[in-house]
């Protein structure tokens, strides 16, 4: 496992085909990392760009757009907090003490959308396991309990660390159901069940008509696990190209905070999505029913095909913590920045997402409807606990701040 810097060549799987073939290399200048197409890859009649608004399929380096320290495109391939916390134990090292290029080539290769990081443009090495999902839960809670690993228990986990987020989750396999990834109870929830609320939630937004990932809640050692199929792949091996909100936005963590629903919408717009619009005022809807004040850039994304842009599957919808009537999105929603967790003041800018005063009401009307009449089964299907189904009712689910001063159109 790397724990220097050393050149890293960015591999990918091109559209329809289910083996990747080297893209570019990167090279670290100063503080920054630069892209380089590799000519093999410009000379492929069906290369296509990692994305073409910040790295355009020409020749020469490409130094990441301004205030950015990596292209969008490819840290989203990278590790966030939970994979990191599992690569820094490996190495036994505190917490960000390694470059960029060192978490790239320590974590899994079946990261998030159609790009993967090797050491060499010449052989393609995965780096995958297949443990059982029993093994990778315990090592997962021994982790986040401060409990030593083993190497091997620490390499299997090392696997599932090429996937994004903060909380744990690891990677499963099967050969007939496909790939998905098992979100996994933290330590943090203190609540409720966070894995049986979200696939709640997922159930609901199913039903209002959102297109989400399919979901299912397991036992895993006694405790509840939410398996989420994932949507950047296909059976025979194909990878979709995926990048995040950030990336859309050309901003990275540091300025997420300045990243808005309208930004997303204008940049899904010109890039061919031409119901982005809808789409996501129905989400921003749904997340102010559910009390998801967690709906950051990252946690939205769209499929690149080297052209036009395409919203995914909604994903990472979880209620939060909530106390009072009172709350905020984490994106502003309208122009003038409001982000009240509150459906009369998105309603106020449903313009903006190319809906009429009755469209509007018609989609909040349908989100609060459905969420009244099918949460209990909802919750049924995902196994929550009546303590935890009077917590979630009413309080994080249609808490009665969302609907002050919302008339419904019947």
């Amino acid at each position: 496992m790397a724990t220097s810097t050393s050149d890293v060549y960015v591999w990918t799987w091109l559209p329809r085909a289910t083996e990747p073939i080297v893209a570019g290399r990167l090279r670290r200048v100063g503080g920054r990392l630069e892209f380089g197409y590799a000519r093999s890859y410009r000379d492929n009649p069906n290369a296509i760009s990692l994305y073409g608004p910040e790295l355009p399929l020409a020749a020469g380096w490409i130094e990441p757009a301004h205030g950015l320290t990596l292209a969008g495109a490819i840290r989203d391939g990278c590790p966030d907090s939970w994979g990191r916390r599992v690569i820094e134990t490996r190495l036994q090292a505190d917490e960000g003490t390694h470059l960029e290029e060192v978490y790239m080539l320590a974590s899994g290769t079946n990261r998030l959308g159609a790009i993967d990081f090797q050491e060499r443009p010449d052989v393609y090495a995965p780096r995958i396991d297949e443990s059982p999902l029993a093994e990778l839960h315990e090592a997962a809670e021994r982790l986040q309990e401060g409990i030593q690993l083993s190497d091997s228990v620490v390499e299997a986990l090392i696997h599932g660390t090429s996937i994004g987020g903060a909380r744990p989750k690891v990677l499963v396999r099967d050969e007939v159901a496909g790939e998905w990834i098992a979100k996994l109870s933290a330590t943090s929830d203190r609540f409720f069940s966070v894995t049986n609320a979200e696939g709640t939630a997922m159930s609901l937004a199913r039903r209002v008509g959102i297109e989400v990932p399919e979901t299912r809640v397991i036992t895993s050692l006694g405790r509840e696990v939410l398996l989420v199929r994932r949507f950047d792949r296909e059976p025979d091996g194909q990878r979709h190209h995926v990048v995040s909100g950030l990336t859309m936005a050309l901003e990275d963590e540091n300025a997420a905070r300045y990243v808005t629903y309208p930004t997303l919408n204008d940049v899904l717009r010109a890039h061919g999505d031409t119901t982005a619009g809808p789409a996501l005022f129905e989400r921003i809807a749904f997340n102010i029913a559910i009390s998801n004040s967690d709906d950051h850039a990252r946690n939205h994304a769209a499929f690149w095909d080297g052209r036009t842009l395409k919203l995914t599957p909604a994903y990472d919808l979880a209620p939060g913590p909530r106390s009072g009537e009172t709350a905020t999105q984490a994106m502003a929603y309208g122009s003038d920045g409001e982000k009240a967790s509150n459906f009369a003041s998105l309603f106020r800018h449903a313009g903006m997402y190319g809906l009429n005063s009755n469209e509007a009401r018609e989609v909040i009307d349908r989100i609060i409807d459905t969420i009244e009449s099918h949460f209990a089964e909802a919750a049924d299907e995902n196994r929550v606990s009546s303590a935890d189904r009077d917590y979630l009712w009413r309080r994080q689910f249609l808490n009665p701040g969302v609907l002050h001063g919302y008339r419904p159109l019947r």
